[in-house]
């Protein structure tokens, strides 16, 4: 029988120490059903989230909320919307108790002098003609300017077919402001003509993100064995799907047999007391799903399964290893 010690020499072992000890449990967050954008693609919007339950506006009662969400065991809160910016109260409420990490459009700069050291995610989805078409307007310049040489920020490059061949003029521009960049591919939940995916196109496109991981080690967080599991939506012969994702809010799972999954995890409406179905969306058909968190997440809950060879032991690592980097619990 494998274990782990017997498939790593000690470089590898030292590495897996490390993230064996992190344990993070997190859960997400719906700040605000408002946002100052309305991008074509948005799981939010285009499932009616924003919908499903009014805003909570009495800080007191998120300050209230976030100390139970610790309480239950939650070390790492992902705030998303809407918007998180517009509401900063909201956003200290969780930032004081919790490790926190804040996904943003990044048209709003987050205070640094308020939150120093908070994980800062910021949208971009393609060059800016792409941003104009599925956003309403060029948000990387605005995000840019905003956040050049912010030591915990980085990009959330959302790469879509249009961006095939191109990936790398982004990438140079996030590299030229001095942050870091991760990928992971649009879903298409509104049905954008021309934004759906192809096997050619994910195949050339796992190709290119390679190359970018090669070129700029200093700029790009991934690793290859993510890029084969994203743009295959297949992970050790298994095949990513609704019997499979690990992302369900565990008070609404009811499926049976239960895949491995993150432990208590929940996704929360901003009314404090409604729960989403997953981390993405209530409608999407889930073997259309491309979330790079969702598949990160797939591979990380099933260690047992990654220790029949070295190498793909040694996947499981940096791609665990990339996912504590994305939300600080070790370093870039």
């Amino acid at each position: 029988m494998n274990t782990v010690s017997s498939l790593l020499d000690n470089e590898w072992y030292e590495r897996y120490k490390r993230i064996s000890k992190l344990n993070i449990r997190s859960s997400i967050y719906d700040v605000t059903n408002n946002c100052n954008l309305r991008c074509k693609g948005c799981f939010f919007f285009s499932s009616d989230e924003h919908k499903k339950s009014p805003d909570e506006p009495d800080i007191r009662k998120w300050e209230e909320f976030v100390e139970k969400e610790k309480q239950r065991g939650v070390n790492l809160a992902i705030l998303i919307g809407g918007e998180p910016t517009l509401y900063l109260d909201r956003i200290e409420a969780f930032y004081k108790r919790l490790p926190t990490y804040c996904a943003t459009n990044g048209i709003i700069k987050v205070p640094r002098d308020r939150f120093p050291d908070m994980m800062v995610g910021i949208s971009v989805w393609g060059d800016e003609e792409d941003e104009k078409l599925l956003r309403g307007r060029d948000t990387f310049s605005i995000s840019r300017k905003n956040y050049a040489g912010d030591p915990y920020t980085y990009y959330l490059y959302t790469i879509t077919p249009k961006q095939i061949g191109k990936i790398e003029r982004i990438i140079k521009k996030i590299a030229d402001v001095g942050l870091k960049v991760h990928m992971q591919l649009l879903s298409n939940d509104e049905g954008v003509d021309g934004f759906s995916w192809k096997e050619q196109e994910l195949s050339d496109l796992r190709k290119e993100m390679d190359d970018m991981l090669d070129r700029y080690p200093d700029t790009v967080i991934s690793s290859k064995y993510y890029h084969e599991i994203i743009t295959t939506g297949k992970m050790l012969g298994r095949t990513f799907g609704w019997s499979e994702c690990p992302s369900v809010t565990k008070p609404l799972d009811k499926r049976n047999p239960q895949p491995k999954r993150l432990i208590e995890f929940i996704r929360w409406a901003a009314d404090l007391k409604t729960m989403h179905r997953c981390c993405t969306s209530e409608t999407r058909d889930c073997s259309t799903c491309k979330d790079g968190a969702a598949h990160m997440s797939w591979v990380m809950v099933n260690k047992r399964a990654h220790l029949r060879s070295t190498k793909d032991l040694q996947n499981w690592i940096e791609v665990y290893e990339m996912f504590a980097k994305l939300y600080k619990f070790i370093p870039w």
